[in-house]
């Protein structure tokens, strides 16, 4: 807040913006001075005169009342910005529960599946009764999820595809074939681990870290193989940095990170682990401990011995104390664990933060974010289907973090054949072609806001902002599959739905990355677009995004869902 205000410098007249705060104390010296000039004419007339503690009082209630109103403006303004946040708070709780509980891609589609069975999805099969009305999911490998919901009013010729279609890998650190670490460690036991994807691997540094994954398990009778999913949820690894009282200047400067000497996570000392051992010996042998703690140490001993006396190339090469914890998590014997893909992940939560609760604080916000957003839009509009005559599909692939090349990602026929199959189930397959005209995906993946820090790094024009909508990703050289069409039809359902859409466009100096719409649209011939909620710390372990962005993400899911057919009917091409 300023005010204009004239001030003459001898014979020149000077104006100048001055803040309101000094205005206010010009004026209380200023009525300071004309109350002073009262007392002395009251005095001097034989006025009942001023005290100099009147002045003293008027201007100290006058300061007070002055600043309680500036503070009680300043006050009532950040209230009613929290207040507004509150509205997206419900949201975000739930996607700050969604993405603590998704420490991998299996978990993250466990974790979806409960919330479309919640909302009445059943478990699909190319065999399973299709009809209109119908809710259905199901998933390829356990971290490839596809559901859909068929529209119950009747369609003018073939129900077209409505896709939001995302991923559900993040960059990590997986554990090697061979777990166990067989070189000297100077007493520390450690997990050979592989990076996964681009991550900013220096983030990983001094985290408190967990394993979770899938594990497969031999049955000890019939020796049926069934997968099992693991989260450990106490802190079990480390990787420390190295202190700074041995690094070179030349070493403090580059914040260099090997990714095959310095990633390696600290799990034990190697000195405890006899200790361990003898321990429950004693426990055993002695009689120490009560009945239940002579029989963990008995079923601890009985399964280390096991995995020692196992002959089975696979189990040696694995670190025995890896293998103790996994047993004794399932309630197995070492010798039934098959063989397993685990990845580390952080064990601090997802937090809502901000000092007005405006930002959501977590790991794998790329792209877990997208996966529960689409959800939770397909949850909310399978409630009413009256109105739908279309397929209405996400399909959240693993891999997109490595290229997508493979049996189940955006560049497998996993959403080709899912569309294939479903319009057969619907007796439609004769007339797949105009089902595909009539269809559109939006390949949602997060998306890169202009962080202040490095607002250079960013086209001057195309900057995204937190909390300030969707962002239109865009790139002439096809590294994003926007196009005209399919831009305008995105931002004519957010002109609709009253959304804010952003634009981005990568700096011709710059790189681009990449994401799953080219994949998908060069593989089945969709209309599709490249868009995304705006975040900053993109490949960190710990990521931000804003909990308005979230809201917006939904609701423009849902929107696409219920609104697409009208406004792609509204389009006349040649």
């Amino acid at each position: 807040r300023v005010q204009k205000i004239s001030f003459f410098d001898k014979n020149r007249r000077i104006q100048r913006l001055v803040p309101v705060p000094q205005i206010l104390d010009f004026m209380m010296a200023l009525s300071k001075s004309l109350l002073s000039l009262l007392l002395f004419l009251g005095s001097t007339l034989a006025l009942s005169p001023l005290q100099p503690s009147d002045i003293s009082r008027f201007y100290s209630s006058s300061s007070s009342s002055s600043s309680t109103n500036l503070s009680m403006s300043t006050t009532t303004a950040a209230r009613a910005a929290i207040s507004k946040t509150k509205a997206f708070l419900p949201l975000a709780e739930k996607a700050v529960k969604y993405l603590t509980a998704s420490t991998d891609p299996y978990h993250a589609v466990s974790n979806a599946v409960k919330m479309l069975e919640g909302s009445g999805f059943s478990k699909w099969s190319p065999t399973s009764p299709t009809a209109p009305g119908g809710k259905y999911y199901y998933t390829v490998q356990q971290s490839t999820l596809v559901a859909f919901t068929v529209g119950e009013k009747d369609a003018v010729g073939t129900r077209g595809f409505k896709i939001v279609g995302g991923h559900t890998d993040s960059p990590n650190l997986k554990l090697k074939p061979r777990s166990k670490c067989t070189s000297n460690k100077h007493n520390c036991i450690q997990l050979g681990v592989e990076c996964y994807g681009g991550g900013l691997w220096h983030t990983w540094l001094d985290r408190d870290l967990s394993l979770s994954g899938k594990v497969f398990v031999r049955d000890a009778e019939t020796e049926k193989i069934t997968s099992k999913l693991v989260q450990f949820k106490d802190p079990i690894a480390r990787i420390s940095s190295l202190c700074i009282h041995l690094q070179s200047a030349d070493e403090r400067k580059a914040l260099t990170v090997n990714k095959e000497t310095h990633t390696v996570p600290i799990v034990a000392s190697q000195s405890l682990v006899p200790a361990i051992e003898e321990a429950a010996s004693e426990q055993l042998n002695v009689g120490g401990g009560g009945d239940d703690e002579e029989e963990d140490a008995a079923n601890k001993k009985r399964k280390l011995d096991e995995a020692s006396d196992d002959n089975d190339p696979w189990l040696e090469s694995q670190e025995p104390l890896l293998l103790q914890k996994i047993a004794d998590e399932l309630n197995i014997n070492i010798k039934q664990i098959a063989d397993w893909d685990l990845s580390l992940y952080d064990v601090q939560a997802a937090a809502i933060g901000g000092m007005q609760s405006e930002f959501l604080y977590s790991a794998r916000l790329d792209n877990l974010a997208t996966v529960f957003c689409s959800v939770e839009a397909l949850c909310e509009h399978s409630k009413d289907l009256s109105q739908d005559s279309d397929i209405s599909m996400i399909c959240c692939f693993d891999h997109e973090e490595v290229g997508s090349v493979s049996s189940h990602g955006a560049g497998s026929p996993v959403l080709e054949e899912a569309m294939k199959r479903v319009a057969m189930a619907l007796g439609q397959y004769e007339s797949h072609p105009e089902t595909i005209a009539k269809s559109y995906c939006m390949s949602i993946d997060q998306a890169h806001a202009v962080h202040p820090n490095f607002a250079s790094k960013h086209e001057s024009d195309h900057g995204p902002l937190l909390n300030s909508g969707i962002v239109i990703k865009t790139n002439s050289n096809q590294r994003y599959a926007t196009n005209t069409l399919t831009a305008f039809i995105m931002r004519e359902l957010g002109r609709k739905l009253k959304i804010p859409v952003q634009e981005f466009v990568v700096r011709n100096d710059c790189s681009c990355g990449s994401t799953i719409g080219p994949t998908i649209s060069a593989r089945t011939g969709l209309r599709c677009i490249d868009a995304g909620m705006p975040q900053l710390s993109m490949h960190s372990v710990r990521e931000v995004m804003g909990v308005v962005d979230l809201t917006h993400g939904v609701n423009l899911f849902k929107g696409f869902f219920t609104h697409f057919r009208e406004i792609n009917d509204s389009i006349e091409l040649d």
